[in-house]
């Protein structure tokens, strides 16, 4: 796993190369993520393309592909000469990514539990109780 802060902020993107998701994905989840809760906001300065790409030690095209999807979204601008920022544009909500993002997320507990030796069934029966503590709590 790699990581790299967002400078003088408590924002860090976290890749994690042995997922199966593609690193330019990951880092496109991590900015939306990051908006959503608060972590990075409006005006914020994202590291360069060639600084994330060395921060993380990845290719810069894969930094590129990244930052381009997010602008053509319009969460970021960039600005010839002073970076890239977060813009004031929130994130749409589509369907059909928080769909992929869920199945991302499935996948990737289910094999961290696998990897533990626990079966799919324990997981189901706790989130089963979780959700049945969750329905008493209301």
């Amino acid at each position: 796993m790699t990581t790299a802060s967002q400078s003088g902020r408590g924002f860090v993107l976290k890749l994690d190369l042995r997922s199966g998701v593609p690193v330019y994905r990951q880092i496109i989840d991590q900015v939306l993520g990051g908006i959503s809760t608060g972590s990075l906001k409006a005006g914020d300065q994202l590291p360069t393309v060639r600084q994330l790409a060395v921060d993380l030690a990845i290719n810069p095209n894969t930094v590129v592909r990244a930052y381009r999807e997010l602008e053509i979204r319009g969460v970021l601008a960039t600005q010839q000469g002073t970076g890239t920022f977060i813009t004031d544009k929130q994130p749409e909500k589509n369907h059909l990514e928080r769909q992929r993002r869920v199945t991302q997320l499935v996948g990737e507990l289910l094999a961290k539990a696998g990897a533990e030796g626990i079966p799919m069934q324990e997981l189901v029966d706790y989130f089963n109780e979780l959700k049945n503590e969750q329905n008493r709590r209301t």
